[in-house]
């Protein structure tokens, strides 16, 4: 049996502090520290740990050349587990059924071309199960008053650079209707499901946002989008998946986004009612729940990397067309009357299941959506000169 190292890990040497109360009954700090070796492998996705015989087998072996394992010296029995574990990959034929599942994941990465650092960025730091509102009232930071007194002031909200007296004042111009739609942006947090979506507003908005306006067809398995937003490369990356819970004339359900036809692609049916699922996928933030449509931004990065192979900024340069689209999201959403929202704070590894994405290739970036403001707002939103809620706050 051949065997090579796979095709990426980082050893992370973890010191973990907990309270013993041993410790301080004894004269000492009160703190247990433990320092333990983890294994960061990409193509696995959760972490590893190891001794430190392992970690010297790992560094011994190449990621590209092909070894006989029985040419290895390993007095310490540490290949089987690093076999077992995947970071250690065994070629075609083993017999092994874990070995071959092993050896299928770090090929199917390789040829994603993912920059060692942005491949494992994006692997662990994916979450699952998470509950984004308890972790906040569990840490007392709930309202900014409570942020203020738990975390401590703030970096200035602007920075300085120079003395007042040597800035160059640029003249106010007076706004117009651009600048009124752009004063009327705010982030919603009060949706009304009371009130169903007009099938021609929602269609509307996912032209505007996600839909081909045109394409360069360079040969017929090589074909640029134009879409109204830029993209890396030129090479529109970005999928979406939706959760349509009420727009007229559309079943509640799961749909893909089919950007070159302008049509939804109905998917398996949820197992769960979708205002559960939506709860789940956006970490229990309850004020998304009753959006009348949920978008997810998923990003191909086998696209990307196609052109950007294992390029230090391509995981960069498909994070920011998550900003691109949610800015033309809200632009759009606003200028019909809706309100809109994005937020980083799901738990992507629960969507991943329900859409059937694989994250060596595709990802869960962020969680958009959009629909008509409830008259009161209930859940507080950032609009200080009352350019959305009255100032009464209605």
């Amino acid at each position: 049996m051949r065997i090579r190292r796979c095709a990426v890990v980082f050893l992370e040497p973890r010191e973990e502090v907990a309270f013993e109360l041993e410790s301080l009954l004894t004269g000492g700090d009160g703190l247990c520290r433990t320092r333990r070796w983890l294994a960061l492998a990409p193509h696995i996705g959760e972490e590893v740990e190891l001794d430190i015989g392992e970690c010297a087998l790992l560094g011994r072996l190449s990621p590209g050349q092909w070894l006989d394992a029985d040419s290895l010296d390993d007095d310490g029995g540490a290949l089987p587990r690093l076999l077992a574990e995947g970071l250690v990959i065994a070629d075609a034929d083993t017999g092994d059924d874990a070995y071959d599942r092993w050896r299928a994941r770090d090929e199917a990465f390789r040829q994603v071309h993912w920059h060692p650092l942005g491949a494992t960025l994006h692997a662990f730091t994916r979450w699952d199960g998470v509950d984004a509102v308890q972790n906040s009232k569990d840490s007392g930071t709930e309202t900014a008053v409570q942020m203020r007194e738990v975390l401590g002031a703030p970096p200035v909200e602007a920075a300085v650079r120079v003395e007042a007296g040597d800035r160059l004042p640029l003249p106010r111009v007076p706004p117009n209707d651009f600048d009124r739609l752009l004063a009327r942006r705010a982030t919603c947090r009060n949706f009304d499901p009371s009130r169903r979506l007009p099938l021609a507003a929602f269609a509307q908005v996912m032209q505007r946002v996600f839909a081909a306006q045109a394409e360069v067809r360079v040969s017929d398995d090589t074909v640029f989008l134009k879409k109204n937003v830029p993209s890396g490369g030129g090479l529109h990356p970005m999928e979406c998946y939706l959760i349509v819970q009420h727009v007229d004339g559309i079943a509640p359900g799961l749909y893909h986004y089919q950007a070159l036809e302008h049509a939804l692609e109905p998917l398996p049916a949820a197992d769960r009612p979708l205002r559960e699922l939506v709860m789940d996928i956006a970490a229990q933030q309850h004020w998304f729940a009753d959006a009348h449509v949920l978008v997810l931004m998923s990003p191909r990065y086998d696209r990307t990397f196609w052109k950007y192979r294992q390029h230090a900024k391509g995981y960069r340069v498909v994070a920011l067309e998550g900003g691109h689209l949610s800015q033309t999201l809200y632009l759009s959403a606003t200028e019909a009357g809706l309100g809109a929202f994005i937020t980083g704070a799901i738990n992507e590894k629960r969507i991943e299941q329900v859409f059937g994405i694989d994250p060596l290739s595709q990802g869960a970036l962020a969680l958009c959506g959009f629909g008509w403001r409830a008259a009161v707002m209930e859940t507080a939103e950032l609009d200080p000169a009352g350019e959305v809620w009255s100032q009464a706050g209605s």
